[in-house]
């Protein structure tokens, strides 16, 4: 890992990954592990909590607020479709064929599953900083920083 992307580390960002291992040294782990508290080793020696490890408050409510918006209107949105179409149908006698309701409902519940994923990536992971309203700009960082986290674990996987 470069020095750059060390110091751009988030504070509940883990700098060095586990290793998988074997069957033996897991049994031998977990004894260790339910003996002393759960951390990872610092660069300097110092020690990780778990509670160092795990995303800050404020950053996971910003995520739930941006996932909550951006996949809970198309999916609301796709539950309108489904009761207007109805009473489109049923009441008012309109012809439409079901396949474009069907169609219709189908990409905005698509765009609910792909909101999740825009919510959290388009989230500042900063807990100093909001971010903007649509996100943009940490949508590309976040997006780097998982990219760059999936290149480093195919590196060592080879």
């Amino acid at each position: 890992m470069s020095a750059e992307s060390e110091e751009n580390r988030l504070p509940f960002e883990p700098s060095k990954k586990r290793k998988k291992a074997s069957k033996a040294s897991k049994q031998t782990q977990q004894s260790s592990v339910q003996s002393k508290k759960e951390s990872v080793e610092k660069p300097q020696g110092r020690m990780y909590t778990k509670e160092e490890m795990a995303i800050p408050k404020v950053v996971s409510q910003r995520m739930i607020r941006r996932v909550a918006f951006f996949s809970g209107v198309p999916s609301a949105l796709g539950i309108l479709t489904l009761v207007s179409g109805y009473l489109l149908i049923s009441v008012a006698k309109v012809e439409l064929p079901p396949l474009l309701i069907l169609l219709v409902n189908m990409g905005l519940f698509g765009l609910g599953v792909i909101g999740i994923t825009y919510g959290v990536l388009s989230a500042s992971w900063d807990e100093d900083r909001v971010g903007g309203l649509l996100g943009f700009s940490e949508l590309g960082v976040n997006f780097g920083r998982m990219v760059e986290a999936w290149r480093e674990t195919r590196q060592k996987n080879v």
